[in-house]
């Protein structure tokens, strides 16, 4: 670890000649940039100047928001060294992951997603990703986005091993103000907001806003079933804050806020395939496909993916001295989701005619490999979340002491069955009914080079993957902060945390007919058990998972003048195990991971002619049951699709470091940016060899010395902005933005790279990207209460992929990826009034 950091300083001084700047939140006044390190952060539970917090914190205002059209978590990953999101299974379902801490399915997230101090509601899909994240319309009407990184334990409601993001709703005030908004762009998107804050009497004042955003596809289906267009946007978010002073002293803020999401679902692109087994089927359609970068191929009628949630909040604030603060905060949601996704984005046809003449009365058949499809008559995601803390924050000692302790309790519930009813190989008019057939069956029993003893052969099924997941989780905590000099503090944490699960699974799998029947292949037997230790049960599985950890945070922070920051920091962090009923034991129960963390860190602010900041930390983190995810190929003849879950790594490491900087050569130029170098390494491995699932076999998993995936080495952003010397008063201001932004390529699975195909191994690692964004802004035009603002996202129409899949194990042939967004571009006007 000494080399380490000795190695991380050497680079930092080496940096800072030459460093690239990053966006931070500015308060855009008359003089923006000089006032970066007088942001106001919430990072450890109290409002705190940005420059004082021991913390490496990336911030975004509302308006930086806009300016980047940041509407979903893979718009902020693209801005934020450090951060990366994972948007394989649509917008809805991203997760996060900052300085490699990545958050697998299935497993509770390593980087918390909190809204106005409450986390995230679970989604608990059995083998799907869903909760846990920023939502549709989760990004209008903030006062800012606070990305905190490194482990976060202490304070927060969930421990977590990464870092936890910030969103920060604006409060309501004692004036009538408000703004109504419109927007317009390519894609015939269009986007609507409105907010009123208004005073209620003396003692009470509300905030109410609407966003609604629709907007056309930008992937061309070329299948000729379902809808034209894929990757669209359509939703509705709803938000109502009420705060009430009781008393003088004791304060009352309620939230109220609901998304509806309905778009025609996640899809993938066929990107590569070899002409062998499965592969072969894949061939064929990427010579049908077409080869224009966004055309894709899908063979559902009718698909979709609607995401409804809704969230209450209650925070009862009592100033009980001048000394001590009592806070409570309560909070209930639910979150459903219904999904018919073509998820891999397949199409594969087969002819009887064009196989053989005598056989072109059976047809021809379109199959998916597989679809994410709801529960007959019910949700994939079906989940409910309770969340109550009692805080309480003090100060002693004449100020040289400031503490806070609290209780918190998380109570996420079912709402009912949650899962997925889909079809893997087969040929489908009805899925939910078992209108299916299985023209790849019939094919394998016409080889008269299988032994009449192996068949029937049946390929083609319907999985019915169901289940009903709680969670119980307790935490204690405390933390404080101790001048020793007025220059010299120390702080120390330590919580206590109690995390439970259970699960009930009920797995079966559905044999379908021959062509040109559709239904069961024996009505009378229509299903087996997909687990055969759950025969016994009727193919309910019963699973539970408890575990119980301290954490701790050590830190000394120095201060030589006013304006330098200088940091050291030791935490433990711990991420809760999780259940994965999709495969058998051992591999079902993953256990805790723990993290030691280790960071230095400085910040300054510097004035005069030359105004800004320059902030730098250097971190190392050393793992112990770190979570990863590997992939499972299915077994031939098991009707399985391939999968991807959870297990435990031996030991891992990750280091790296971390600038950010502002800088205002002259009145009217902002410059900002930031830097991330990140190593990760994989450094032992368990013994899998005990693993015999009746469905699996492990794929490639990871090896050591392997990287992690989502940990590029290098990230930088750049951004400029420019306001013209002119009369705001008479003319309004108005500015000229750019951003760039820069990924070196990145690891995504540990499964192609085995295929002996080049073009499908190449896909385990992402291209380096490079991304230039700008935007424009007049505001208060000729005085008025108006804002005009264009942008454009992607100005140089990179093509590129945002994940691959990891499908391309030799026994599979084929890769699916996720397609980056192309050039997006737009006008805002919006209408001020009141305050």
């Amino acid at each position: 670890m000494t080399r380490r950091f000795r190695t991380l300083l050497f680079c930092a001084c080496a940096t800072l000649p030459t460093l690239p700047i990053e966006a931070q939140a500015q308060d855009r006044t008359q003089d923006r940039a000089s006032v970066t390190q007088d942001i106001i952060v919430t990072a450890r539970r109290t409002e705190e100047r940005l420059q004082d917090v021991p913390i490496s914190i990336t911030v975004f205002n509302q308006e930086e928001l806009a300016n980047r059209n940041v509407v979903n978590a893979q718009d902020l990953a693209a801005y934020t060294p450090s951060l990366s999101a994972n948007g394989n299974f649509g917008s809805e379902n991203s997760s996060f992951a900052i300085r490699g801490f990545a958050q697998d399915i299935g497993t509770a997230p390593s980087v918390g997603v909190y809204f106005a101090d409450v986390v995230a509601p679970r989604g608990a899909s059995n083998g799907l990703p869903s909760g846990d994240g920023a939502g549709p319309g989760a990004f209008f009407d903030l006062q800012n986005v606070q990305i905190l990184k490194g482990p976060q334990g202490t304070l927060f409601g969930r421990n977590t091993t990464g870092g936890a993001i910030l969103l920060v709703p604006q409060k309501p005030t004692d004036e009538f103000s408000g703004y109504v908004e419109g927007s317009v762009g390519n894609y015939d998107m269009w986007r609507g907001q409105a907010v009123v804050n208004a005073p209620l009497g003396d003692r009470a004042r509300m905030r109410i806003g609407v966003d609604r955003q629709k907007r056309d596809g930008y992937m061309r289906n070329g299948s000729g079933i379902g809808p034209d267009r894929f990757g669209d946007v359509d939703y509705i978010a709803l938000r109502a804050s009420l705060v009430v002073d009781l008393t003088p002293d004791l304060e009352n803020y309620t939230i109220l806020s609901y998304s509806d999401s309905s778009n025609n679902g996640p899809i993938q692109k066929l990107v590569a395939a070899a002409p062998e087994g499965l592969g072969q089927l894949a061939y064929g359609q990427l010579l049908r496909q077409g080869s224009g970068f966004y055309d894709v191929m899908q063979s559902l009628e009718d698909p979709y993916s609607r995401t409804e949630q809704w969230q209450l909040i209650n925070t009862t604030s009592w100033q009980a001295s001048d000394t001590l603060t009592v806070k409570n905060i309560v909070s209930y949601a639910q979150l459903k989701q219904r999904m018919n996704a073509p998820l891999f984005g397949t199409d594969f046809v087969v002819d009887f005619a064009a196989i053989n003449p005598f056989l072109a009365a059976l047809g021809s058949y379109h199959l998916p490999f597989t679809t994410v499809t709801s529960i007959p008559g019910g949700y994939t995601a079906n989940q409910s979340t309770f969340t109550e803390e009692l805080q309480v924050q003090g100060r002693s000692g004449d100020g040289r002491l400031n503490w806070q302790a609290g209780a918190y309790l998380e109570v996420s519930e079912p709402l009912g069955m949650s899962g997925s009813q889909s079809p893997f190989l087969a040929s489908c008019t009805d899925s939910a009914t078992l209108q299916c057939t299985d023209p790849m069956g019939f094919l394998s029993n016409l080889d008269p080079t299988i032994p009449a003893f192996a068949k029937p052969i049946h390929a083609g099924t319907v999985n019915y993957t169901a289940g009903r997941t709680n969670f119980h989780n307790v935490g204690l905590y405390a933390q404080a902060t101790y001048a020793l000099t007025d220059q010299l503090k120390l702080t120390g944490g330590f919580r206590y945390t109690w995390d439970h699960s259970r699960n009930v699974s009920d797995q079966r799998t559905y044999i379908v007919a021959y062509p040109p029947q559709y239904g069961a292949f024996n009505p009378a037997a229509p299903y087996r058990c997909t687990n055969p230790q759950a025969a016994a049960t009727n193919c309910v599985s019963h699973y539970y998972q408890s575990s119980e950890k301290p954490t701790w945070l050590i830190d000394l922070d120095y201060n030589p003048t006013q304006d330098i920051l200088l940091y050291a920091k030791y935490a433990r962090g711990y991420r809760a195990g999780t259940i994965v009923p999709n495969i058998t034991a051992p591999l079902n129960i993953v256990e805790p991971e723990k993290v030691d963390s280790y960071e230095l860190g400085l910040k300054t602010s510097f004035g005069g002619a030359l105004r800004g900041t320059f902030n730098l930390a250097g971190f190392y983190n050393d793992f112990s049951n770190q979570q990863l995810q590997v992939g499972f190929n299915a077994r031939p003849l098991s009707g399985q699709a391939s999968t991807a879950a959870p297990v435990n790594a031996g030991k891992s490491e990750i280091w790296g470091l971390e600038a950010d900087a502002s800088l205002t050569p002259f009145q009217g130029l902002v410059l900002t940016g930031g830097y991330s170098y990140l190593r990760t390494k994989i450094k032992s491995v368990p013994d899998f060899s005990s693993f015999n699932d009746p469905n699996y076999i492990l794929a490639a998993p990871f090896q050591p010395g392997d990287p992690e995936v989502l940990s590029p080495r290098h990230k930088v952003t750049v951004s400029g902005t420019y306001t013209l010397p002119l009369d705001e008063e008479k003319i309004g201001r108005i500015s000229f933005g750019a951003t760039f932004t820069h990924r070196s390529s990145m690891l995504v699975n540990y499964t192609d790279r085995t295929n002996p195909d080049p073009s499908i191994a190449a896909l385990s690692t992402l291209a380096p990207l490079d991304l230039l964004n700008l935007n424009a802004s007049w505001n208060n035009i000729a005085g008025a209460p108006i804002d005009l603002s264009l942008f454009m996202t992607n100005v140089t129409k990179e093509k590129y992929y945002s994940f691959i899949a990891g499908l391309g194990s030799p026994s599979v042939n084929f890769e699916t990826a996720t397609l980056g967004e192309p050039q997006m571009y737009g006008a805002r006007l919006r209408f001020r009034f009141g305050g």
